[in-house]
This record gives C-alpha cells, structure tokens and sequence, in this order.
C-alpha cells in the first residue's frame, strides 16, 4: 500500500437534528471542492453534519506525483480511513467514479446507507467511452487541456457539453475547472475491466441511485441496473447533466436526496 496523506474536510451543522453525518466522495477528474459549493451548505442547513473525502492524488490530499499507481482499492482503503474518524456511521454519498469506491468499500465495510449518483454501471464504462469517442471525439481532446488547467475556449464548450445540461452557459465553467484534477489511468483502466472484475458482496442497507435526465455520460437508462444489485430506490433529475451537485438544476437533486434521506 502506498503511504500518503488523506484530507478529509469536515462541514459540522450549526443546528445539528441527530441524523446519521454524510460523508461525500468524489468522482474522476474532481475532487471535495465539488460538493462544497451548494451540496454541503444544503445539508448542513438541514441539521446534516457533512464531511467530503479527497481521495489519494486530488485535491488536499498527498499521491499527486504518483496518481497513476492508484487504483480503486486504495480509493477504497482511502474510505475506509475516512470512516473510521467519524463518531457515527455515516451515509456514504458517491458520485460517478466514486460509486466505485463506495462500492469496493462496502464489499468489506459499513455505513448507514448509500446513495450513488450518476454511478458507473454494472457494465464498466467502456461503452460510454466508445459512445463518446465516436460521437465527441473533441471530449478526450479537450479533456487535457480542462485538467492541467490550461483551457481554451473549445474546453470550456465541450466540457459543459458532456458534464452539464443544455442550458448550462459555457462561459460559467470557468468556475468549475479549478475543481478538477488529473486521474488515475490504472483507476480509469480498472472501470472499462469492470464487467470481469469480481464484484464483492452487498450489504442490505438503505440504497439510492440518482442520475441526471440529460446525462451525456451516463444516460438514464442504465441506472435501472445499478438499482437492481442494490435493490435501490431511483430518482431522475429532470434537465440535469452529470454533475447533479454543480448543474443549474442542482437543488432539485439536493431535495430529491433530502427526502429520501428523511426516511432513514
């Protein structure tokens, strides 16, 4: 295993209401400060005590040198160590590549529930790879520039293209690129090889799977298959893109978890 340091940021309640704490994970190419601008003040004004991972190479967290060595199980054991700081269980929230690492988690570990938003499916991403790479070859030529932090005005046009809705405005995502980090090639290898990896056990535990209506990476169409291993609940936002915590039509997804998170 390699050693680093993990960051965990910490959003206490002001008006804490006695519910189980969050704790949100990232997904690919990002990092904490995804959640940070409206999900985490959302739930923190309900009584939620809210905690954001970065997971070993993003954000705060040490491994940037040698991200490529990492792949999904130490995402997990990132987890894992998150976990155990906390004073209670929490619900484990992922987004996209971070369902896999919520998932790999609980093959061994606990929580109070999970939800899994725009999660990579049961069937790896390799289709979604090939849809997009016959249909916006732009995408992975753009993507380089999005992370290393040097975009052009095509990286900002496609980049809203794939992750947002239709009427998100391209020049808004100038905010957003600053939250986006380089990515494991042998974690991105490990989600195409999904399909043959082993899939580990999962516990009965409540489960929620969301996705955006207007998801270009993951249509809504797979979700169902996501929530039938998990025998989950499913929520489709209405016009929102992939990145449901950072799309315009972000608090219809904050409210859709907020209900269902009532029910725990």
């Amino acid at each position: 295993m390699l050693s680093r340091h993990i960051t965990v940021h910490h959003h206490p309640a002001a008006r804490p209401a006695g519910r189980p704490p969050l704790l949100f994970v990232h997904g690919g190419y990002t990092n904490a400060r995804c959640w940070q601008l409206h999900f985490i003040p959302f739930f923190n004004a309900l009584g939620y005590d809210c905690h954001a991972i970065d997971l070993s190479g993003h954000g705060d967290s040490g491994g940037h040198a040698q991200i490529d060595e990492f792949g999904l199980d130490d995402y997990a054991d990132d987890l894992a160590g998150a976990v155990a700081e906390l004073p209670a269980l929490p619900v484990l929230i992922g987004h996209s590549m971070g369902t896999q690492v919520v998932e790999r988690y609980l093959a061994q570990g606990r929580a109070a529930g999970v939800v899994l938003m725009a999660p990579v499916p049961p069937s790896g991403t390799g289709g979604s790879a090939s849809r997009l790479a016959l249909t916006r070859p732009d995408f992975f030529a753009e993507l380089p520039n999005a992370v290393s932090g040097h975009p052009t005005d095509a990286t900002f046009r496609v980049m809203a293209e794939i992750y947002f809705s239709p009427q998100f405005p391209h020049t808004e995502l100038a905010e957003f690129l600053p939250m986006m980090d380089r990515e494991s090639d042998r974690a991105v290898a490990e989600m195409v090889a999904l399909p043959f990896l082993r899939s580990g056990r999962r516990p009965s535990i409540p489960a929620l799977v969301m996705g955006g209506g207007v998801d270009a990476v993951f249509p809504p169409s797979m979700l169902f298959f996501t929530a039938l291993a998990w025998r989950a609940q499913t929520i489709t936002v209405p016009d929102c893109g992939h990145m449901l915590m950072l799309d315009r039509p972000w608090p219809k997804a904050a409210e859709a978890l907020a209900g269902w998170l009532a029910h725990l």
